[in-house]
């Protein structure tokens, strides 16, 4: 009899994995990976300007009321002391790397940690990079801008998507990005994916004590809204090598792969710093 009762068992566990891989699938389809449907260029009928002409479904990008990137400006943000420093808990776990075409990025494969937000966990995916940077400072633009893509599976969570992002500015070379270069080298101009082994989050160093936040969208078509942003305050450094590489990779419409900064529409932005104690604007 045990041998006839393990059976539909092992059928259902077998359903749940197929089910949750679609759904992992679907929640990683919110991001297009398709470039050749969009571009970064200003002439043509592609770039970011006509994105909401393309498809339907990608109507956001041109009438939506919360796109990113946006800019922080001292003059629109205020203190929250209460959002408390950035809860991360990744780990390393085996990730892919990919040319994607119009971006450089990293995959990981399992459970590679979470971030915390307002008590809910955010499984990482992936990260990848712009360059130059999207997201402004007082108007100051970056050399370039590291996104960490997280995605909840949970169904009752409104807003699924949690980005956290760390600007870079020319100065010594990033030690993260340099374990990346090599591959990043040999797929120059070429739409491939390969195995990494071990790849550790933590490396990337985001100590999170002190970061905007904000309502937003996906940066690329279909500019999905109610993305959570978490943009660090604290500036890394990165060669101008480095980001001439990940430029020059990519396809010649995406070597300036950054989204121009989009309408305000008075949002929200609050910012915590771990030296501040008091609610007033910053």
């Amino acid at each position: 009899m045990e041998p006839h009762r393990s059976k539909p068992i092992s059928n259902s566990c077998f359903l749940f994995f197929l089910l949750l891989l679609a759904y992992s699938r679907s929640l990683t389809a919110q991001e297009v990976e398709d470039e050749r449907e969009f571009d970064y260029l200003r002439e043509g009928g592609k770039g970011p300007k006509h994105w909401g002409e393309i498809k339907e479904e990608w109507a956001a990008c041109n009438n939506g009321s919360m796109q990113s990137p946006i800019d922080l400006s001292n003059h629109r943000v205020t203190l929250f002391p209460n959002l408390g420093k950035l809860k991360t808990n990744y780990r390393p776990r085996n990730a892919t790397i990919k040319n994607r075409g119009h971006d450089i990025s990293v995959e990981w494969v399992g459970d590679a940690g979470t971030i915390k937000i307002n008590g809910t966990e955010y499984p990482l995916k992936q990260c990848h990079w712009h360059a130059p940077a999207e997201h402004s400072i007082n108007g100051r633009i970056y050399d370039m801008e590291l996104h960490l893509v997280h995605l909840s599976p949970d169904p009752n969570v409104a807003n699924k998507i949690a980005v956290t992002a760390v600007l870079y500015k020319f100065g010594r070379a990033d030690s993260f990005l340099s374990t990346l270069m090599k591959d990043v080298e040999s797929m120059t101009d070429q739409k491939e994916e390969r195995s990494m082994g071990i790849i550790d989050p933590r490396e990337i160093k985001i100590r999170g004590e002190s970061y905007y936040r904000y309502m937003g969208s996906l940066t690329v078509p279909p500019c999905t809204e109610g993305v959570i942003w978490t943009i660090n305050k604290k500036i890394h450094t990165v060669s101008r090598d480095q980001v001439n590489l990940f430029r020059l990779a990519v396809h010649d419409y995406a070597e300036a792969n950054a989204r121009p900064v989009q309408p305000h529409n008075l949002r929200d932005i609050k910012v915590y710093d771990k030296s501040a104690r008091s609610t007033n604007k910053y």
